[in-house]
This record gives structure tokens, sequence and C-alpha cells, in this order.
């Protein structure tokens, strides 16, 4: 064994009692004095706190009594620039006048689509008509077999008939051959066509295809009950109002010339008669200019509530559905029609030409033609889907319209007046060939259906000034951009990409009204403008209706000198606040690196924030050195040039309408 380890020779000293104690009692000393320490700093640091909440709150308060005192200043002074609506409402009221004149003028036999005798008289006149070709009719409607063996052709032997018009196209098939190796057909070398059973390529049949590029089949559906008695209630509610504002009108024009007439009597009673009878004529004459004036700034003024009243329809939220659909209907509130109506038929062969000895002899039908029945009524005991097969159909999308999915299809339920989708079967669709297959039970009218916000909510939107009185507004959804131009009161689509791609419309380049604008904008597919049953089918960021419309009012004035845009703290802010992003915008070019301000608007106060579209979390908190006003226009006047603000005030009316017409058809507000 190893020798054993050495023991220490010291040991460790154990503490004592005592200065156990007197180690407690520091640590205790030492904890207190930091207690202490951390207490006179807290009530220092709540202090300056407390210091700077009450000078912050007394700031505030001086804001809030300094925008108090000149709150109706400014609220005038937007009031005469808000006097630009109506009065672009009075230019376009004058311009159907003198379209109208015109129109009655020319005497070209074409009704007034206003008036309804005139439509009524058109329409008997026309079926008085009976002795016409189809291409007369169709010339002259823009709506719209006889001697079918005279052309038929060569390698069926069956006739084929093509008739295109701007819009309508008719495709006419008759099966004179009766072949039943021909059971597929193919229009003027397309693909458009039937492919029909073995039981129809045997019989004397003849398929038409009427394609109307428009839809006039939908408005035969009876209007919702709940949707026609509102309609009812606003129309008598504007009538009410329009009635009682045109009787305080008279009643004031009367009281005031009463009392210029006493005046100007009992003034006059001292003059001599000459003097009188002058007297008299300037003053009647004071009294006519006086009332005039009058009569026409009530006007104005009655005119102003209108177009408010207007404008807050367009975008007041119904807060239930119109109306509940049956199984298979087509909601025509989720869905809308694209590409207009393809009218689907099977007639009977009427009795054809024959030669004979150098005559062409004909049986003329008293009844004209009659449609074939398919499948037959009564079937006994024979089963239709093995006996009677559906018709494979092929149609071609119009040109115009824009799919941004695969289409439905939809048959119309004449005894119920609606759009229905049973009935249909394997639907396919090749979008590089534009066209749509599907199998049909009974043809009768078909149309391409889409879901009406298939392009809601959208991603953002940008309004931004161009030329002299001209405007930008570009919507981003989820599938397209879309730009749209604006100049005085009219619309211009001009640009549309898809998946990064500039995609060309017919559309592109053509000047119209904004409302032919969004009504043409619909019928292609592009639908970026909310109903009021939207909100339904799309998660929206609600806004109060009220608090939008002004917003809008406001933009639209601002709008030829500064560009407003979409922000993310929309979203986060309450409904009763709307908050955009803005630039001052005087050249065309597009400015490199933009410094957005952010606004927000709660209806009857406008102030600048402090955060950005960059900040992490979002405040309402004033931006240092700001003010905020009761308007939108006098909030960016306190930091806008000098050449900027006359250029808004030196706008175009029709302009500021126009613009804010489309902002409110649009709602990017609510549905951004």
């Amino acid at each position: 064994m190893g020798p054993k380890a050495k023991k220490s020779g010291k040991k460790k000293r154990k503490i004592t009692k005592a200065e156990r104690l007197k180690q407690l009692q520091e640590e205790e000393e030492r904890r207190q004095k930091e207690e202490e320490e951390a207490r006179v700093k807290y009530e220092k640091e709540e202090m300056e706190r407390l210091e700077i909440q009450r000078i912050e709150k007394e700031k505030w308060h001086q804001l809030e009594a300094k925008d108090l005192e000149r709150r109706n200043e400014e609220l005038e002074e937007l009031c005469l620039l808000e006097g630009c609506f109506p009065e672009a409402e009075k230019l376009k009221r004058d311009t159907r006048l003198l379209s109208q004149w015109k129109h009655y003028i020319q005497c070209d036999g074409s009704p007034d689509p206003s008036i309804s005798p005139e439509i009524n008289t058109f329409i008997s006149l026309w079926k008085e008509e009976t002795n016409e070709t189809l291409e007369e009719v169709i010339a002259k409607s823009k709506l719209v077999l006889k001697q079918a063996s005279t052309l038929a052709d060569l390698d069926s032997g069956n006739m084929e008939k093509v008739i295109q018009d701007e819009n309508v196209t008719l495709y006419v098939w008759a099966n004179l051959k009766k072949n039943p190796r021909y059971k597929s057909v193919r229009f003027s070398e397309t693909q458009i066509g039937f492919e029909i059973p073995r039981i129809l390529a045997t019989s004397d049949i003849a398929l038409r295809l009427l394609h109307t590029h428009y839809d006039h089949v939908t408005p035969l559906r009876p209007v919702p009950t709940s949707l026609r008695e509102y309609t009812a209630t606003v129309n008598h509610l504007v009538k009410d109002e329009v009635k009682y504002e045109e009787t305080a009108v008279d009643k004031e024009l009367q009281e005031e010339g009463k009392q210029q007439e006493n005046e100007s009597n009992s003034v006059h009673e001292e003059e001599t008669k000459f003097e009188e009878q002058s007297g008299s004529e300037v003053q009647t004459s004071f009294v006519r200019e006086e009332s005039e004036a009058t009569k026409c700034e009530l006007e104005m003024k009655l005119l102003s509530e209108t177009v408010l009243s207007a404008q807050f329809l367009l975008i007041k939220n119904a807060n239930e559905k119109p109306y509940i659909f049956e199984d298979n209907e087509v909601d025509l509130c989720q869905f809308t029609t694209l590409g207009g109506v393809y009218h689907l038929d099977i007639l009977e062969l009427p009795p054809q030409c024959k030669p004979t000895k150098g005559w062409m002899i004909v049986e003329i039908l008293k009844e004209g033609l009659q449609k074939y029945i398919y499948p037959p009524e009564t079937t006994e005991d024979v089963e239709t889907e093995s006996a009677f097969p559906p018709i494979e159909v092929t149609l071609e999308v119009q040109e115009n319209v824009i799919l941004f999915e695969d289409p439905m299809v939809a048959r119309w339920d004449a005894e119920g007046k609606h759009w229905q989708t049973d009935g249909i079967s394997n639907v396919s669709y090749k979008p590089e060939d534009r066209l749509v297959t599907f199998s049909l039970e009974t043809l009768g009218p078909v149309t391409l259906i889409q879901d009406a916000h298939i392009n809601m909510p959208f991603q953002s939107w940008e309004l931004t000034p161009l030329d002299v009185d001209q405007v930008l507004l570009t919507v981003t959804t989820v599938f397209t951009t879309i730009q749209i131009q604006i100049k005085e009161n009219l619309c211009l689509l001009a640009s549309i990409t898809l998946s990064n791609k500039k995609h060309f419309s017919i559309l592109e380049g053509k000047w119209m009204t904004p409302i032919s604008f969004i009504c043409a904008l619909k019928e292609a597919g592009l639908n970026i403008f909310p109903s009021e049953h939207s909100h339904f089918y799309v998660v929206i960021n609600y806004k109060d209706p009220l608090i939008e419309m002004k917003a809008y009012r406001q933009l639209a004035l601002l709008s030829s000198a500064f560009a407003f845009g979409w922000s993310k703290w929309n979203i986060v802010c309450s409904s009763n606040k709307v908050i955009v992003k803005l630039k001052e915008h005087l050249s065309e070019k597009p400015i490199q690196k933009p410094n957005w301000t952010l606004l927000m608007f709660s209806g009857d106060r406008a102030q600048r924030l402090k955060i950005n579209e960059n900040s992490e979390t979002f405040s309402e908190a004033l931006k240092e050195e700001t003010e905020f006003h009761s308007t939108l226009y006098h909030m960016v006047k306190d930091f806008a040039s000098q050449k900027a603000m006359e250029k808004v005030r030196s706008s175009s009316c029709q302009l500021i309408d126009s613009v804010c017409y489309m902002l409110l058809s649009t709602r990017v507000l609510s549905y951004s």
C-alpha cells in the first residue's frame, strides 16, 4: 500500500450567530435601499409621464378648440367646393335634354328608349311587317328556312348557313339527307356545333343556334318582392322630398315677392305719379331678379341634396338578402351571365322546293316553322336516357369576354323565368380555343355564368393625376390589374394585365360615360363594381357608408393634384375611420420612391398620422407639428404647395363628379 494522503492542517471556521445576524441585517438594509431607489425612480418617471400626458392632453384640447373655432368656416368652404357635384349633374341634365331634342328633330323613326309609348308603338309597327328577309330583319333589329335545298352542301348534302352581325350570329343547319353517319354538325370551318344522336340524324329536322351578344333574357326574371318594395320605398321618399322642397321654394318666393311688393308700395305712396311709375318698374325688375336668383339658389340646393342622396344609395348596404333562391336556380346576386345568350332550337324541317317542268313548287305552311320536341313528351315505357340521349353542344366564348376560371353553364327555365343548372352535364372548357362543351338534355336558351365577385376583394388601388383634368384609377385584384382613365364626364379602359402580361380588349381606347363604361366592363367579365348585396359573398373591410361617401367626395376634389392609394392600416383601424396614403403629384411622370403621407379621416375630422406604411404597429398618434381639420381638403392644404391647391380649385366639375362616381362604384375603401 502506498502512503496515505496528508490531512489539511486548517479547518473551515464556522460563522457565528452574531456574524450571521449582521450579514442578514446588511442584506436587508441593501434591499431596502434598492427598493427605495426604485420607488423614487418610479415616482420620478411617473411624474414625468403624467406631466408629458398633461402637456399632450392640454395640447390636444388646444388643437380641438382651434379645430372647433374654424370648423364652420371650413365646412362652408367645403360646401362651396362640393357645389361642383350639382353643377355637373345640371350639365348632364342639359346634355340629355339636348340629345332628346336632336333625336326629335332627326325624325328617323327610331324610338326614344326612355319613353315607353314610343317603344310600344315601334314594336307594334314592327310586328305588322312580316314580308321581310332574314338579312333585312337583322339589319333593322340587330336581334334576329326558307329554300334550304338550294343551299345544300356538296359534300354532305345538308344545308348550312351562317349569318353574322355586330350584335348577333345565326347558325342554321338543315338535315336534308338524313344520313345516320352525319351526327357531327360543325359550322363554317369552326368547332362550333352539335353532336346529335342517331334518332335526330335520321329525322326531318333543322338545328338553329342564335347567339345574341347581349343578355335580354335575364331581365324577364321577376324582381324579388323585398327588392321591389325597397326600390318603391326609395322612389316614394325621393318624390316626397322633391315635392316638399318644390313647395317650400314656391312658398318662399311668394312670401318674398309679397314683402318686396308691400315695401315698394309704402315707399312710392309719397312720390309723384311719374316717379311712382318709374320706381315701380325698377322695383319690379329688382324683385324679379332677386326672385330668379333665390329660385336658382334653392334649385341648386335641392339638386345638391338629391345628388348626395343618390351617391349615398350607391354604397348603402342592405341588411338581408333580397331573395331566397330555389334548388338549382342561379343566384344572380352572386353570379353573372357572360357572353350573351345562346338560343338552341330543334325545328321541324318545312317542305322543300321541288322542281317540276321548269317550275319550283313548295308547300307554304300557314303556322310557320314549328319546334321539334326532343325528347318526346310521352315516351311510355321507353327509357329516355338510352333512347333519347343528351345532345352535345360546343360553343365559342365571345371575343371580348374575359374568363378568370372555367365557366358554368345555365339554361333558362321559361316557366319559372330564371336560370338553372340542372339538365346540364359533362361541362369542359378549352381556354386556348375559347370553346365550351357540354351535354344538354333538351335544347333551349343557355348562357355562361361566372362568379360576379371573383375579382373581390381588391389587393390594392391607386388614384393618380395625369394631364390637365385627367386621372388614372388603378385597381389590382388576385387575377388582374385594371387601369381606368377618367377625363371630364368620360371613362376609358387604359390597360388590362393578366398574369403579369398585358391583355388586349376591344374596349380599350373607347371613351364612354361612367354608367355605360361600368356596364361594358361587367359584360366583359371585368366586374370590380360591388352591388348592394356583395358583402354577403365577399369578406370586406366594412366602413360606415356615410363616412365612406364623404371620403370619396373629398378625394375626388383633390384628385387633380394629389395621388391617393391603398394603405394596409385601413384594415386595422375601426369601421368609423378610413386611412389612405397621399402624395402631391403635379408631374406627368411617375415619382420614383414616393414619400407617402398617411391621412386618417372619420367624417368630421382629418389628421396626419405619425406612423408610415413600414411601421411595425398601428397607432393613431398625430404627426409632430401638425394639426387636425374638419375636412381632408383643409388637412392637405396645410402642407401642400400653392400650385397644387390652385390646380385643385380650377378642376373641372365634370372630372370631379366622374372620379367620385367611379370611387363610389368600386368602393375601394371597403373592398380592398
